[in-house]
């Protein structure tokens, strides 16, 4: 048992088993053993890639759908332009790379900030960034950024808040826990906590027993202060990360460890913990605030902002080796079959925002 594991265990045989939602807080962000306090999570050395981190691409297009919105709102300066969960920095250093070169002076005017709760990642995030870093300021939260109309990106931020879990039972829907089996090890259980039938979605009813419903009131609630910020002072927000765009019963609780699934009970604190993005949920959050709200698969988001076009002019001057690694990025990003359909894009704006390029659902 890993030394977090270890620390797990004795605070359930003191004061009992621990929701999932707390097993995943603990072991994603404990301040001495939890996984982003403790390892470098992203790229090859990492336990993921994200897509920034496989093409310049994927951040060119974010900032050009981020600088459209911009526009939209009536081209408001200042305006305060964020990236929450920014990860090593790469996406920041891609977009800020692309405005400079798009429109000086937006990048001249614009201040631009990264919300990272992390001190070693930010200290990582300042690396990748070099020179440019001096224009960035640093965040722990949304709520320190300055008051003037705010355009944020999130990318693979929401699937790593915790998520609380309930498992349908004889006697009804239950809070999932994980206590210790007789011996001693990590296990899960069926807790006292029962569910509000009003929060369960269409197809609970039809629900075999030990079916998993998954709620996210943390992620709700950062998207509420983010959705309220821009409702008050105008902006726009876009978000990408896997999940689903209707709410549904199944357990998408899943570790990944050294590039490869993982017992999510196996090795706390040493292996990334997620769950599926409701994005729904997260819309429904948004347009409670009086915003409007649009979907999309991240492989349809990609090809309306001209991923295709971007990568011919990229391969035009290229030599072929050059061209197949452009050709290969453009698949991972985009193909059905790899991120293009698994990773979902929501954005939301102003209401009387002028419109801004995405794609039409069916």
């Amino acid at each position: 048992m890993t030394g977090l594991g270890r620390h797990i265990a004795g605070l359930i045989a003191a004061d009992g088993p621990i929701p999932v939602s707390e097993y995943m807080a603990l072991c994603l962000f404990h301040p001495r053993h939890g996984y982003y306090r403790t390892r470098e999570p992203f790229g090859a050395r990492g336990d993921f890639i994200t897509a920034p981190e496989v093409s310049q691409m994927f951040g060119e297009l974010v900032a050009v759908w981020l600088y459209q919105a911009w526009i939209a709102n009536g081209r408001p300066l200042p305006v305060t332009v964020a990236e929450i969960g920014p990860g090593r920095g790469t996406l920041m250093k891609d977009m800020l790379r692309t405005w400079a070169r798009l429109d000086p002076a937006f990048f001249a005017e614009a201040r631009f900030a990264l919300i990272e709760t992390s001190p070693r990642l930010t200290e990582i995030q300042r690396e990748t960034l070099g020179a440019v870093a001096e224009r960035v300021t640093w965040h722990e939260t949304v709520a320190t950024l300055p008051h003037a109309p705010l355009l944020i990106v999130g990318n693979e931020l929401f699937d790593a808040i915790p998520v609380r879990q309930f498992v349908r039972t004889a006697s009804g829907w239950r809070e999932r826990m994980v206590g210790l089996d007789e011996a001693g090890r990590l296990a899960f259980f069926a807790g006292a906590a029962s569910l509000d039938p009003s929060l369960l979605p269409a197809d609970a009813g039809t629900a075999p027993e030990g079916a998993i419903v998954e709620l996210a009131p943390a992620r709700s609630a950062l998207m509420a202060d983010i959705a309220a910020r821009i409702a008050a002072r105008g902006g726009a927000g876009l978000f990408i990360d896997y999940g689903y765009l209707e709410a549904g019963v199944g357990d998408t609780l899943q570790a990944l460890k050294d590039h490869a699934p993982d017992d999510v009970l196996a090795h706390p604190g040493e292996a990334d913990l997620t769950t599926h993005v409701d994005f729904a949920a997260l819309g429904g959050v948004a347009r409670a605030h009086g915003l409007k709200v649009s979907t999309a698969t991240q492989g349809a988001f990609l090809l309306t902002m001209g991923l295709l076009e971007r990568a011919g002019r990229l391969g035009a001057d290229a030599d072929e080796a050059a061209r197949q690694a452009i050709t290969a990025q453009v698949e991972r990003l985009a193909a059905p079959d790899q991120m293009g359909d698994l990773f979902k894009v929501l954005a939301v704006l102003p209401k009387d925002a002028a419109d801004v390029p995405f794609p039409a659902r069916d």
